[in-house]
């Protein structure tokens, strides 16, 4: 979380320059997929912490997807608005960077910001649960 953290800082320090180059563009786009990749990870990680192996298939980012909401890591809502991200990765992976706009970019880096904060909201309420669980059964325990 604290590499999104630091990119989401360097993205707002961009954003809003006037008249970006295509160059800025394409460095724009290299850090919202390095967002969505941080948060494919923390999601990533919560699987392995419940032994939840992710299908190894083609379609393995939107199964990440599912099953994060399905687990309760995100509510589908914010899983959706993620997608948006997952769809640009894809776009960025195998498009070449002339092809980036800053009228396709705009509505991805406007909302990137607010979209992560939800999201670290509701793992930090599920890893809170987590914590709440184990500090239960280990009173128990004792």
């Amino acid at each position: 979380m604290e590499n999104v953290t630091k990119v989401l800082t360097e993205l707002e320090k961009v954003k809003d320059r006037p008249h970006k180059e295509l160059v800025v563009l394409v460095g724009i786009g290299a850090y919202l997929q390095n967002i969505y990749t941080g948060m494919e990870n923390i999601l990533k990680q919560l699987l392995l912490h419940k032994n939840i192996s992710i299908p190894d298939r083609t379609t393995w980012h939107e199964d990440l997807l599912n099953l994060a909401v399905e687990h309760n890591f995100i509510t589908k809502e914010t899983a959706d608005k993620i997608g948006k991200y997952l769809f640009f990765r894809h776009f960025f992976t195998h498009a070449y960077g002339l092809l980036i706009t800053e009228e396709k970019l705009k509505p991805l880096m406007d909302n990137i910001s607010d979209i992560y904060s939800e999201f670290k909201r509701e793992v930090d309420k599920y890893l809170s649960k987590i914590e709440e669980r184990t500090r239960t059964n280990f009173r128990d325990f004792v």
